[in-house]
């Protein structure tokens, strides 16, 4: 999914509230526009396991986030969808965990777990670690929007939007008898991430920066002081190089950023309008 440097702006505000926060930062990113002539949305968060925010994407995030497109688009179908990497949870666990169940509740909502969806099988020979890649075909049927969370990871430098996506591969194909339901992605993670990306990036990103994780995804200090900001773009490159400056960490160190820069999408110049 190549872009061009006119999808890099990355809108950005301090936060206040969900309720107050999430529809002015989406009215600037003019996403009701780019919804028009969608069918079908899917929320991506990241719920790697049923540990609390800031590990995982705040449910009321995504439930605003929600309640904006039904608002704006109430003919559109809206999947909040998931596929836990937990060794121990499945992601209807995990869903039920972080409160996400009571948002099946909601008439315009429905609940997925992608490590059981059906599958597309593809190939792409460029691709050097994942020249055949198997992924859910319900995300290329939909607007794909990414709702990650600003943190460091031990292994991949940073987890943002890019990374965010390796929720979508099936355990039937990526854990290869790992203790991690998507553990073959630990060997050669740079260009697994990037190669993934160049399958399905999100069409557009909503980054939960308020806390932020400063060291890894799973443990350890979080930012301090808190970045306490919201941020969208159509870009995922812009917006995890944004990340990355709000951790103090230089996108050209992280591999798959490095690799995807001027391929699907800009890390710089970042354009940022604060809304």
């Amino acid at each position: 999914m190549i872009r061009s440097q006119s999808h890099s702006p990355v809108y950005t505000c301090n936060f206040v509230s969900w309720q107050i926060s999430v529809p002015s930062l989406l009215d600037a990113a003019g996403l009701k526009k780019r919804l028009a002539s969608v069918k079908k949305v899917l929320i991506k968060p990241n719920l790697v396991g049923p540990q609390n925010p800031p590990v995982t994407t705040p449910v009321e995030l995504v439930e605003e986030l929600a309640a904006y497109i039904h608002s704006t688009c109430p003919n559109l179908d809206i999947i909040i969808a998931e596929g836990c990497g937990s060794a121990s949870n499945n992601t209807w666990q995990v869903f039920e965990a972080l409160g996400y169940n009571r948002l099946a509740d909601l008439e315009h909502v429905t609940l997925m777990d992608l490590n059981e969806a059906p599958l597309a099988s593809m190939q792409n020979s460029k691709c050097r670690r994942w020249p055949e890649m198997h992924l859910p075909k319900i995300v290329f049927e939909s607007f794909l929007i990414s709702v990650p969370v600003l943190k460091a990871h031990s292994l991949a430098g940073v987890t943002l939007t890019m990374k965010n996506m390796i929720g979508l591969a099936p355990p039937a194909h990526y854990q290869q008898d790992g203790p991690w339901k998507k553990a073959s992605f630990h060997r050669g993670i740079q260009e697994a991430v990037f190669d993934l990306n160049c399958y399905r990036s999100p069409d557009f990103t909503l980054l939960d920066a308020t806390i932020g994780m400063q060291e890894a995804h799973l443990w350890g200090p979080t930012c301090d002081p808190p970045p306490n900001r919201l941020a969208v773009s159509y870009d995922p490159v812009a917006i995890d190089s944004y990340g990355c400056r709000l951790l103090g960490i230089k996108w050209q160190t992280i591999g798959h950023l490095a690799m995807a820069h001027g391929t699907l999408g800009t890390a710089e110049p970042v354009e940022v309008s604060e809304v």
